[in-house]
């Protein structure tokens, strides 16, 4: 997505995609890829692709790049279950 361009060559407007959109496109890919899993395998694909989005806002602030900030939502969800399970 360009931005209007003034004279002189100014960029005016985003000319690059938010953090939380290329989250949702990453997202997007990794439950496309989850289909090619083997039958039972495709929940987990699913459930990482959903995980991927649920800290994109979050990252957004601290992360530039939409691949780092889906792995790192997913890590922390990860981690959430893991002392979840702990904790039963």
């Amino acid at each position: 997505m360009a931005g209007d361009v003034l004279p002189g060559g100014v960029d005016m407007g985003r000319s690059f995609e938010s953090v939380r959109m290329g989250v949702k496109d990453v997202s997007a890919r990794w439950l496309k890829a989850s289909r090619a899993l083997k039958k039972e395998d495709q929940v987990y694909g699913q459930k990482v692709a959903e995980m991927a989005k649920k800290h994109s806002s979050e990252a957004f602030y601290a992360l530039d790049d939409p691949l780092e900030a889906a792995v790192f939502s997913v890590l922390v969800e990860l981690l959430r279950e893991l002392e979840r399970g702990r904790e039963e």
